[in-house]
């Protein structure tokens, strides 16, 4: 059998588009019965480095996270400047947008989807790695995140 794309079949990630990040991210900590975690802004592009469709963009967004086990929800409210988040947010409403992955190798990664015809929509810096957006809907029916975490 062949090697899958990625190295890895472990879901880590499932990100969660949302107009109002507070009511959301309250109104999953009720039905968990958790605390509501905090909510934090992606970093300005003088630390992210976003490019989205190939150009620098200023785009950030609010995220929270909830740790369900072996799976995090990632609650993402964009702002209004280009991005995945925004484009998929205006298209499709609120709802699921992608599934992550953490991968080694994220250049190696990106290039072995792009040459089965999934593009690269957006990349970014996070602190302590870097992460990718890959386009999958038209095969897997969902947007595909890479994260790479330094070591």
């Amino acid at each position: 059998m062949e090697k899958n794309m990625l190295g890895t079949n472990v879901i880590t990630q499932i990100g969660i588009l949302v107009h109002d990040i507070e009511r959301t991210a309250q109104t999953y900590a009720d039905f968990f019965g958790m605390k509501k975690p905090s909510i934090n802004l992606t970093d300005a592009l003088e630390q992210s480095q976003t490019k989205y469709k190939g150009e620098s963009t200023p785009a950030r967004a609010k995220l929270a996270f909830f740790d369900m086990g072996s799976l995090q929800l990632e609650l993402i409210e964009p702002d209004e400047h280009p991005s995945t988040w925004r484009e998929y947010l205006d298209q499709h409403g609120e709802g699921p947008h992608h599934i992550a992955f953490v991968v080694n190798d994220l250049k190696e990664k990106v290039t072995v989807m792009e040459d089965k015809g999934m593009t690269l929509q957006q990349k970014g810096e996070y602190p302590g790695g870097r992460y990718a957006y890959m386009d999958t809907l038209k095969d897997l029916k969902i947007i595909t995140e890479l994260l790479e975490n330094d070591s």
